[in-house]
């Protein structure tokens, strides 16, 4: 198998950037020539093995930061981007977006910035002939969507909120829930537990925080630490919002509760102490909740977080989908990343999760691009607590590359070195390349279609 040559030119920079060297100083310490340098971060040439090694060895880098960062995911931003029928004329080559994704990685958010600006135009434009001349007709982005790149461009780790989360659990020793109630009450707030169809409730003027008794035990600590964020961590989470520049105030106060969700997470599984058990135990999910107080949901998605530089886990992908399919929660530290819009591929196992409950499903799966993965998926549908309260249901889907699946318990006895054992998947159907899939719900954008009226296959198309 051919090995992948790197190339990283901006990560190169970065690092030189990092400690302050110009390229001939940076060019001497790594024992090449100034030309082969300039080469190297300007992704002319690959980044040698000799300069990998002199990183590690010179400066101390951690070397999979040259291979981390946004390529992967904005490449994949911008083939479907660019699958919009609005780009009629021929599809960039792959090549060519992998080199902006590279080489440009500004322009090519601007580009997707772009995009979405359009496309919500767009749509909304479709639906607001009734609301013209009202002063509600204005057309702005997406908060929600806003939010969500700013996570999924920051690989869902924040250094800063992930290490004070870190620091909050590891002054509280043995019991975090009881430790974040102490110290609320240190700050004059009171708790109570009412039978509540409302999950949380605070009341500023009181100072006192009501939780509701139907949630689970788990969910509790977890509103508890969110709380404690909220009143305790306030400088922390605005002065990483300030660096966001959110483009609404509503953007910005979505992005508050996911930074203290964020907290709340790192805190009841602080990093050191969940990845050493994720990985003692196999990333066993039953028994990591078991040993943090955690629900399975919390502990797949802290799982997908794990990506401190120089003590990362394995880059896991996280999704929680509704009955429906549509992909309510996402995040991808592997190359698989997930439609922006619109459901998941309706082969992968997460969808027949629904029709096993409590029971965990194993897929082996490949991507078009030959990728191959250990995919894991489990309905978590949870009752409201009451006879006639609405039951929530959900599946969550847990994946990796297959390459990590001797790490991982459900992996066991399945046979990752058979090709046969794996089921195609694709992103979403409009940008998938395959040609006969059963299940496809819509022809493929960037593929010619020819209607034969004389002939129907699995389709009643065909797809050149």
């Amino acid at each position: 198998m051919a090995v992948q040559k790197l190339y990283a030119g901006v990560k190169l920079r970065e690092m030189r950037g990092r400690i302050g060297l110009t390229q001939k100083l940076f060019a001497d310490k790594l024992g090449v020539s100034l030309p082969y340098l300039n080469q190297m971060e300007n992704n002319n040439r690959p980044v040698s093995t000799a300069v990998v090694l002199a990183l590690a060895q010179e400066f101390g880098f951690d070397v999979t930061e040259l291979q981390a960062g946004d390529e992967a995911r904005l490449v994949s931003d911008m083939r479907e981007a660019l699958a919009d029928p609005l780009f009629t004329g021929p599809t960039p080559p792959l090549s060519d977006l992998r080199l902006a994704a590279s080489n440009a990685p500004a322009l090519t958010h601007a580009f997707l910035a772009l995009h979405r600006a359009y496309r919500q135009t767009h749509e909304r434009l479709a639906s607001l002939d009734e609301a013209l001349g009202r002063e509600d007709a204005r057309l702005q982005p997406s908060p929600w969507e806003e939010v969500r790149d700013f996570f999924h461009y920051c690989d869902n780790y924040l250094d800063a909120v992930d290490r004070a989360a870190e620091h909050v659990a590891d002054r509280a020793g043995g019991d975090i829930a009881q430790a974040a109630a102490a110290t609320l009450a240190a700050q004059g707030v009171t708790i109570s537990h009412e039978d509540s169809a409302a999950i949380r409730h605070y009341d500023p003027t009181r100072r006192h925080l009501t939780l509701s008794r139907r949630a689970a035990p788990a969910t509790q600590t977890f509103q508890t630490l969110l709380q404690l964020a909220l009143l305790t961590q306030d400088r922390l989470l605005e002065a990483t919002l300030d660096l966001a520049r959110f483009q609404t105030p509503e953007a910005r106060a979505i992005a508050k509760v996911g930074l203290a969700n964020y907290f709340a997470g790192a805190a009841l599984m602080p990093y050191a102490r969940f990845l050493d058990a994720a990985r003692t135990l196999r990333h066993d999910l039953e028994r990591l909740a078991d040993r943090f107080g955690a629900s399975l949901e919390q502990v797949a998605h802290r799982l997908s977080t794990l990506q401190r530089p120089g003590a990362k886990g394995i880059p896991f992908f996280f999704v929680r989908v509704d009955p429906a399919g549509t992909i309510t929660k996402r995040h991808s530290a592997t190359t698989l990343q997930f439609a922006r819009y619109g459901g998941a591929c309706p082969l992968w196992n997460v969808h027949q999760a629904f029709e096993a409950p409590g029971r965990w499903l194993r897929q082996l799966a490949q991507t078009p691009d030959g990728a191959r993965y250990f995919c894991l998926a489990r309905d978590i549908s949870r009752s409201g607590g009451a006879y006639d309260a609405p039951v929530r249901r959900f599946a969550i889907g847990l994946g990796c590359e297959v390459r990590h699946a001797p790490d991982i318990v459900y992996a066991d006895h399945l046979d990752t070195g058979s090709p046969a054992a794996f089921e195609p998947i694709g992103i979403s159907c409009r940008i998938c390349e395959r040609r006969d899939c059963h299940q496809r719900a819509v022809p493929p954008l960037e593929r010619r279609l020819r209607v034969d009226p004389d002939h129907r296959g699995l389709l009643p198309y065909q797809v050149d």
